[in-house]
């Protein structure tokens, strides 16, 4: 169940605010799941890329699951790993993430834990900094962003990881795996994002429809792991992006379980939503 409270419509946000374009200015310039059990076991679901395809389809029919993020990003040698806990509902396509920056060179955290709520069409962040007040929120629209909110948040939107997948091509069954004590069944492949954007849910077509856009190359290498009723239990996503004359890879992994779990999402009123400037 999600529990959300609407302010009033704030206004249109900006890619500007990204966490993700912040670490990967710095990178230039210098799992374990718990909490389910599957019932049976993942076999093959017939053609595999239908199966891909069909479990944005089987998550909305769980309803919600706990989720676990974590995005590595790698430029220039160096290489910097993000990690998000929380929960979302697919039906509603809203959930929170707790979102964890990486530690500085001596070990000691600059961040704190950057708070992220998900919704459709927009992205609302806490503890933002860079000028930001720690008691304000962010708002950013994730229909101007070049990536759709695939790589910005530094957490992928589970709803958009699945959606992403309704544009499978290539894709090949590997075999049974277990994942945290569940059978999964392994499926590699390509997603074309303009293709995903084409036949996703309303709620992400927009987001999805500007990442097609953004990236200089929209097929996404992937690796999905489905369980017996073709939910997506974890899914890799593989994204390339140039930044500064720099190629920047990013890998982009969901965990979800816990299925059924209760999600509580409560958006911001507007009064506590910043728009001043954000500095670089």
């Amino acid at each position: 169940m999600v529990v959300q409270r609407y302010g009033r419509p704030p206004g249109r946000g900006s890619g500007v605010f990204a966490v993700t374009a912040v670490l990967v200015g710095s990178l230039v310039g210098t799992g374990t799941v718990s909490g389910c059990a599957a019932a049976e076991d993942s076999k093959p679901l017939g053609d595999p890329a239908l199966a891909v395809r069909n479990a944005a389809d089987a998550l909305t029919k769980a309803g919600t699951s706990k989720a676990s993020t974590s995005m590595e990003m790698a430029a220039g040698g160096t290489r910097v790993t993000i990690r998000g806990e929380g929960g979302y509902d697919f039906r509603r396509r809203t959930g929170r993430l707790q979102v964890v920056l990486p530690k500085d060179a001596a070990g000691a955290s600059e961040h704190r834990p950057i708070t992220e709520l998900l919704t459709p069409g927009a992205l609302y962040m806490k503890n933002r900094g860079a000028g930001v007040p720690a008691d304000k929120w962010v708002r950013v629209d994730t229909t101007t962003l070049d990536d759709g909110n695939l790589v910005t948040g530094g957490a992928t939107d589970p709803a958009a990881a699945a959606e992403l997948l309704r544009g499978a091509r290539q894709v090949t069954y590997l075999g049974q795996v277990d994942l945290a004590g569940v059978k999964v069944g392994h499926y590699r492949g390509v997603a074309d994002i303009a293709r995903a954007a084409r036949v996703a849910s309303p709620q992400l077509r927009g987001a999805l429809a500007a990442a097609a856009k953004g990236f200089t190359d929209d097929s996404v290498p992937f690796d999905a792991y489905l369980d017996g009723e073709g939910r997506l239990r974890k899914v890799r996503h593989q994204f390339s992006f140039s930044n500064q004359g720099r190629t920047v890879a990013v890998a982009s992994t969901t965990l979800l379980y816990g299925f059924g779990v209760r999600v509580e999402v409560t958006l911001p009123d507007r009064r506590d939503i910043y728009t001043g400037r954000i500095e670089a």
